[in-house]
């Protein structure tokens, strides 16, 4: 048995961390689709980052067993910190407020964890809905299980809403860095991919939306500049072995040149000049 908003608890508990921003048309359909869930999340934490819109009081009246969190405008990063910081649950699960899962997400992949009680993070198949279609991801979107650092080292290899992974992670590898305004997932990925194998569950367990105009990818130009600087962090960090280095270094000077590139062809030579002189150290190791 699970704790289900209050009632006893035994094992397998699951927090479920929402961050939301004025998205009071879809968060309603996220949080719902959390409590309709066939293994009960052991509590559900919305942080309502600084909305202007009605999210916070649409919530407490359609959802009070729900935990809200109000607090001013600081970025996706920090509210989703601030969940786990609170959150009780052995596990976490992410959902965005603008996706929603099918009501055995969490059984399927709690059951596939079990399977494989070694491993900390599984991740499942998605649907794409981009402008109120269904639409098929590219193959470069491929979703894989095992040691999959090096796919993610191209684009973010799992979608948060399609995450459950155990809350020690965050203790033992840090949590969301609150400094990167985008890629933040793709950062947390790569550190725990670094580290672990995880679990992939090859079955559409959520609807993922897309399209919209408040998405971070619209909001920020050039989005392997985060990328770029993710790599960055963890190659300095130590924390890579040599094959790991190696391939993620690649990674970073292939991405460095594109986007230089596009700067100097955009007549922004000084930040061109500017980004290489960020990177010099790692560019210097790998003209070696």
């Amino acid at each position: 048995m699970e704790k289900v908003f209050g009632e006893q608890v035994t094992k397998d508990r699951i927090s479920v961390v929402i961050p939301t921003f004025n998205r009071a048309h879809s968060v309603l359909q996220a949080v719902a689709s959390a409590t309709e869930q066939t293994h009960p999340p052991h509590e559900i934490i919305v942080v309502d980052d600084g909305s202007t819109d009605e999210s916070s009081e649409l919530i407490l009246e359609q959802f009070p067993q729900v935990t809200l969190i109000k607090q001013a405008n600081h970025g996706v990063s920090h509210a989703r910190n601030r969940a786990i910081e609170r959150a009780s649950g052995d596990w976490i699960a992410f959902l965005d407020s603008d996706d929603t899962w099918f009501n055995h997400k969490l059984a399927t992949q709690m059951s596939a964890l079990k399977r494989q009680p070694d491993i900390k993070l599984c991740h499942c198949d998605e649907h794409w809905i981009r402008n109120g279609k269904r639409v098929n991801p590219m193959k470069k979107h491929r979703k894989h299980g095992g040691w999959i650092f090096e796919h993610c080292l191209p684009l973010c290899a799992i979608s948060p809403s399609a995450s459950l992974l155990h809350k020690s992670l965050f203790a033992e590898l840090g949590a969301f860095d609150e400094s990167l305004p985008a890629c933040e997932d793709y950062d947390l990925w790569l550190r725990i991919c670094s580290r672990y194998p995880v679990v992939y569950v090859d079955e559409a367990l959520l609807s993922k939306t897309g399209g919209h105009d408040d998405q971070l990818s619209k909001k920020h130009w050039g989005m392997d500049r985060f990328r770029i600087k993710a790599l960055a962090k963890l190659l300095r960090s130590g924390a890579l072995d040599q094959q790991q280095y190696t391939v993620a270094l690649d990674t970073l000077t292939t991405k460095l040149n594109i986007l230089c590139d596009g700067t100097i062809k955009r007549g922004r030579t000084d930040e061109a000049r500017h980004l290489k002189a960020e990177y010099a150290d790692l560019i210097q190791i790998a003209s070696l």
